[in-house]
C-alpha cells in the first residue's frame, strides 16, 4: 500500500498584528494635560484623557497627579485595544506662549513608561512662533 503524502503550502497565513505601535500626544500647560494615543498615522484615536477628567476640582487639573492618572488609564485602553508600545510627543502652549510643557508632562511620560508600553522615542513637538501673531497686551504692554 503507498504512502499518503500530504502537499505543503506554499505560503502561510498571517494571523492579526502582533506588534502594533501608537502615538502617545502630551499636551500640558498650566491648567491641563491632555494624553491622547493614536494609531502610527494620527488619524484613529485610540484613547482620550485629560488631567480634568480625573479631578472634579478646576485647580487640579494641571497637577501631576490627575496627568499620571490620565496617562495610566489611556494606557490600559492601548494595551487592551492591541498597542505593544509607543512614541510619545510632548506639547506645551508654544507659539507666544511659554514654550516649555506644564508639571504634569513628566509623570504623564513615567506613567506611561510605567503600564507596561514599550517607548520607542520622545520628541518635543512644541510649536516656536517664526514671526507669528501678535502678543496680547497693546503697544505699551500689559500695565499692572
Amino acid at each position: 500500500m503507498p504512502k499518503k503524502t500530504t502537499k505543503r503550502k506554499k505560503y502561510e497565513i498571517k494571523s492579526a498584528k502582533t506588534d502594533a505601535w501608537g502615538i502617545a500626544h502630551i499636551f500640558s500647560t498650566v491648567n491641563n494635560t491632555i494624553v491622547h494615543i493614536t494609531d502610527v498615522t494620527g488619524a484613529e484615536t485610540i484613547a482620550k484623557y485629560s488631567g480634568g477628567m480625573m479631578t472634579d476640582k478646576d485647580r487640579e487639573e494641571g497637577n501631576p497627579f490627575p496627568a499620571m492618572q490620565a496617562a495610566k488609564r489611556a494606557a490600559e485602553d492601548a494595551i487592551e485595544k492591541g498597542l505593544v508600545g509607543v512614541n510619545i510627543k510632548v506639547r506645551g502652549r508654544g507659539g507666544h506662549h511659554k514654550k516649555a510643557p506644564g508639571a504634569g508632562a513628566q509623570p504623564a511620560i513615567r506613567a506611561l513608561a510605567r503600564s507596561g508600553l514599550r517607548i520607542r522615542s520622545i520628541e518635543d513637538v512644541t510649536p516656536i512662533p517664526t514671526d507669528g501673531t501678535k502678543r496680547k497686551g497693546g503697544r505699551r504692554g500689559r500695565r499692572v
